[in-house]
């Protein structure tokens, strides 16, 4: 009894085991894992559902690979089952999942060649109706770049991407901090909406436009590693593990000083750090495990020059 006892543990410790390489390997917990999954599939429903059915075009690679798609049917007379573009879109990724692997990192790498891999096969196993499921069209551009922009931005927010432009975006942002995921996929749909006015019509290209705009926004608000803030904190307590935290923790400077309190005129220390808003947040968790009393006054999206990393990964 007690060897088939010993046997079973011995099972479940190397079932674990191996749970816990496969989620070191992404460098995710079940949360991070679930959000990134939960927010492709969010932003392959409303391409499917809300895009696709008005023969709009959803702009970035994905956009490029549905012109392309539009040509090889109007071209070869090929009817698909499905959204022959997913495919498109995953071929056209290959060269960029290199660049990540090479110039951001490989840990990015791995979990923006799962985001895309996933992104793929939402975009090609979700039914496209046949007709708009609402027959306003500015109503569906709204709904679906909304839609698209949160998960796209719960993607980021994990540290992957949905590949394409966003590798692009990240790697220039990393470099300087006027460039934003939102704002480089955005050039780049210039270009995808310029021909697709050229060829289908000043219309399409419009609403098209529309729905990049709405969902560069939205996007730009959910990434918030992408979103500089400063944070003033206020605390009774000498703030060596706070400053020891946000230096080794979040890998940022921080600075304090000691004042007065107007109202009971005692001694309080003020520590004054800048990061990102996931940063912040992060910060605002673990702030109580320091000091109960304590409280901080944050601020986003604020205007930094000079020496400042962006840690996007």
């Amino acid at each position: 009894m007690e060897k088939v006892l010993e046997k079973n543990i011995t099972n479940i410790e190397r079932n674990n085991t191996n749970k816990f390489n496969i989620f070191k390997l992404f460098n995710w917990g079940w949360f991070k894992f679930s959000k990134c999954i939960l927010g492709i599939f969010i932003s392959a429903l409303a391409v499917n559902l809300f895009i696709v059915p008005n023969s709009l075009y959803t702009g970035g690679i994905l956009g490029l690979s549905q012109l392309i798609r539009t040509m090889l049917v109007s071209v070869f007379k090929i009817n698909f089952n499905f959204d022959i573009s997913s495919i498109i879109y995953y071929l056209i990724n290959v060269p960029l999942f290199l660049v990540a692997f090479k110039r951001i990192s490989k840990t990015f790498f791995i979990r923006t060649l799962f985001a895309v891999t996933i992104n793929s096969l939402f975009l090609m196993i979700i039914p496209i109706p046949s007709e708009p499921l609402i027959k306003d069209l500015l109503v569906n551009v709204l709904i679906g770049g909304f839609l698209a922009g949160i998960g796209i931005g719960m993607a980021l927010s994990t540290g992957g991407s949905t590949g394409g432009t966003d590798i692009i975006g990240i790697l220039l942002s990393k470099r300087n901090k006027k460039f934003t995921v939102g704002n480089i996929g955005l050039v780049f749909n210039i270009i995808v909406y310029g021909i697709c006015g050229i060829k289908y019509g000043v219309e399409i290209m419009i609403y098209s436009i529309l729905y990049a705009i709405f969902e560069t926004i939205m996007i730009d608000k959910n990434h918030t590693q992408n979103i500089c803030s400063e944070a003033f904190i206020f605390t009774k307590q000498k703030p060596d593990a706070m400053i020891e935290f946000i230096t080794t923790e979040l890998n940022r400077g921080a600075t304090y000083w000691e004042a007065v309190g107007g109202y009971t005129n005692t001694k309080t220390y003020i520590v004054y750090t800048v990061l990102s808003k996931y940063e912040r947040m992060r910060l605002g968790r673990h702030m109580k495990d320091f000091d109960e009393k304590a409280f901080m006054v944050g601020d986003d999206g604020v205007e930094i020059k000079g020496l400042f990393d962006k840690y996007l990964v």
